[in-house]
């Protein structure tokens, strides 16, 4: 009897062990995934109102989990759920990810900016949204815990990353742009210096990439921040998927995203250094991902009122300045470009000589 016990006891210690090991994402799921989004509206702000998908987990009740907010890029917003078709972003509501956040799941809310319109983000979304999500954590009351509102988005959606968490920093408890096509002002980037920013970006990017716009934010919040241990960067070359195949654009970083920035197997993603904002180079392990650096940040929000800091205005030279931007750009990207490829020949030329 004690040795069946005993080797009960082993098989269950086992099992927990091996549960440690994060497991990847299927990809193949992503249709299922998208039919778990539901959809909402906003309340109307100034006459305009919202529209969203989110998933809520299955939690235990009396269970608090963390709300992560999303918001998609431009050419995604043309119709409602637009917003979750082509971005690989359901996956953050698969088991396999839910499980990695403190708790064991997040609730996921997705706005839509209304491009039919033309609109891609503008100020007046920034009040509308946040009338939205706070309707949202209203439909959700204690069910949602307030001190882990997290906020990201990729390209246009960036922008309006740094725009809500510059508005509201008191609000979210961490914010991770990717890409972002938009110059923050100085008072933008000051109200983030209490803020942990994870800053997710290519270098051969020429659209929201490292030398069009990331690397003047990077600068302006290294040089503001007031927790640079806690801010991160990851700076890709190349850009791929997660099976290691080449994404059609360099823009394309939100893909790394949705599944944690691991490969599908869940090792290191190719192509990419991470660094705090003290410079010092970090190594990602999984399951330690994005999700785990958003659980362990937390804010002193308690669901009191919040109104925009003042610190939001659409800088009107943002427009000149991608141009100008992209053009500086073509430089180092055209230089990275030909070294690239006298590296190759001279490793091709030496080959030659080595057989």
């Amino acid at each position: 009897m004690k040795k069946t016990i005993c080797l009960l006891l082993c098989a269950l210690l086992l099992t927990l062990s091996c549960g440690v090991a994060a497991s990847a994402a299927d990809p193949t799921a992503i249709p299922a995934l998208k039919e778990k989004f539901i959809d909402g509206v906003g309340p109307e702000v100034d006459g305009l109102s919202v529209d969203y998908v989110s998933y809520a987990p299955e939690h235990p009740q009396g269970a608090k989990l963390p709300l992560v907010i999303f918001f998609h890029g431009a050419g995604q917003g043309a119709a409602p759920r637009a917003q979750i078709e082509e971005n690989n972003f359901p996956l953050w509501a698969s088991d396999e990810i839910q499980q990695r956040f403190t708790g064991g799941g997040a609730f996921l809310f997705v706005p839509r900016s209304h491009e039919e319109n033309g609109e891609h983000w503008s100020d007046p979304y920034v009040e509308s949204v946040k009338a939205a999500i706070d309707d949202f954590i209203a439909q959700h009351d204690g069910e949602i815990d307030l001190t882990r509102i997290y906020v990201g988005g990729f390209s246009m959606g960036g922008k309006m990353t740094l725009k809500m968490a510059s508005s509201y920093p008191e609000f979210f408890a961490a914010a991770f742009p990717l890409c972002p096509a938009y110059t923050p002002s100085e008072d933008q980037i000051a109200a983030l210096a209490d803020l942990p920013i994870w800053l997710i970006v290519s270098r051969f990017d020429i659209i929201g990439g490292w030398y069009t716009f990331s690397q003047e934010i990077w600068q302006a919040l290294c040089a503001q921040t007031r927790v640079p241990e806690d801010c991160r960067l990851t700076l890709f070359g190349r850009v791929k998927y997660p099976d290691g195949k080449n994404t059609p654009s360099n823009h394309h970083v939100w893909f790394a995203l949705a599944n944690d920035l691991f490969t599908y197997d869940e090792g290191a993603y190719p192509n990419a250094v991470t660094t705090d904002a003290t410079g010092a180079e970090l190594t990602l392990a999984s399951p330690d991902g994005v999700v785990a650096w958003l659980c362990s940040h937390t804010s002193d929000y308690s669901g009191e009122p919040v109104a925009p800091n003042g610190t939001l205005a659409d800088n009107p030279d943002n427009i000149y300045a991608m141009a100008g931007n992209v053009l500086r750009a073509v430089f180092p990207l055209v230089a990275d470009a030909i070294g690239s490829f006298f590296s190759d020949l001279w490793a091709g030329f030496r080959g030659l000589f080595a057989r």
